[in-house]
């Protein structure tokens, strides 16, 4: 169960573009899990800002000098994330977790493809721990629109058995998208399972990379999470459930951990006709109340 903590900022520093928040959160640091996101009040106690900022945990440390501790990854959006990022070390701010469904682990050591895009990749850290733990292979795959937007390049590097990095104007890496190096980087690793977070667009690419070889694919959403807890429905996107039928989900209870292959991509932003319990478009309402032909009541009534 998620608990809600007064944490005390360790410290607040600069990666790239990004900044990076570590929080003595006890009670949350102990029971995190690779996939798993924390929401943080923002403003103050006076502020008019009411609703909380979800953020993908980064590392999590179960004890330390100070106590168990989390730290995640933003960047400066808007006056949220501005006074987030104003913080000094010491300083306490309100935080909520561990929220969300994690990512699922192989059950025996796996060749497991990591794919991120920007700070998406910031889960995917906690996650390759866990993976090389249970005896796992891990390869880096990381894309951004350019250099200084890459994060954790040079840790990605260090853990894992081969990092390929792109950028979108050829900065750094491959010119390119990450989309367009994984089909070799699948081959050439014998990949067994791809894990991949970052902007819808690279996580459809990235689906549909796995699916055409044969892999299973899972995908940490970036929805936007206004509450954190299901209340608000702003985060649902349309999701195949396994008994075949779409059901409208909510990202930040039952993601944002999904199946890439389960996520309907091309319908997300709308309800789609097929969904259940979508509304019964008005044409069809009408059609319903039309007045049975006498014969054809009979029938039903018999």
């Amino acid at each position: 169960m998620p608990v809600q903590v007064n944490g005390e900022v360790l410290s607040l520093r600069r990666i790239g573009a990004y900044h990076a928040m570590t929080v003595v959160a006890p009670g949350v640091a102990e029971v995190a899990k690779p996939g798993q996101f924390v929401t943080v009040a923002v403003g103050g106690p006076d502020t008019a800002m009411l609703m909380r900022r979800a953020f993908s945990i980064h590392q999590i440390h179960e004890r330390g000098v100070y106590g168990g501790t989390v730290e995640f990854v933003f960047s400066i959006e808007g006056r949220g994330t501005a006074w987030l990022a104003s913080r000094q070390a010491h300083e306490r701010i309100d935080i909520v977790g561990p929220l969300g469904r994690p990512f699922s682990l192989p059950r025996e050591p796996a060749t497991c493809v990591l794919v991120g895009g920007g700070y998406g990749t910031a889960p995917l850290f906690p996650l390759a721990d866990a993976l090389r733990a249970r005896g796992c292979r891990v390869d880096f795959v990381m894309g951004a629109a350019r250099e200084e937007r890459l994060f954790g390049a040079l840790d990605a590097k260090r853990i894992s058995a081969t990092l390929t990095v792109t950028t979108d104007d050829g900065s750094v890496g491959h010119h390119g998208r990450v989309s367009d190096v994984l089909p070799d980087v699948l081959a050439s690793s014998k990949a067994d399972v791809v894990y991949a977070c970052g902007p819808m667009g690279m996580l459809r690419a990235v689906s549909q990379v796995a699916a055409a070889a044969g892999l299973p694919c899972q995908i940490a959403v970036e929805e936007l999470m206004a509450c954190g807890i299901g209340v608000c429905m702003t985060c649902v996107l349309p999701v195949i459930g396994d008994d075949g039928v779409t059901r409208m989900v909510r990202s930040c209870v039952d993601g944002p951990v999904f199946h890439g292959d389960r996520v309907r991509f091309d319908d997300v932003g709308t309800i789609p006709a097929d969904v259940h319990g979508a509304p019964v478009p008005a044409a069809a309402k009408v059609a319903s109340r039309a007045p049975t032909p006498r014969k054809a009541r009979a029938e039903v009534t018999r």
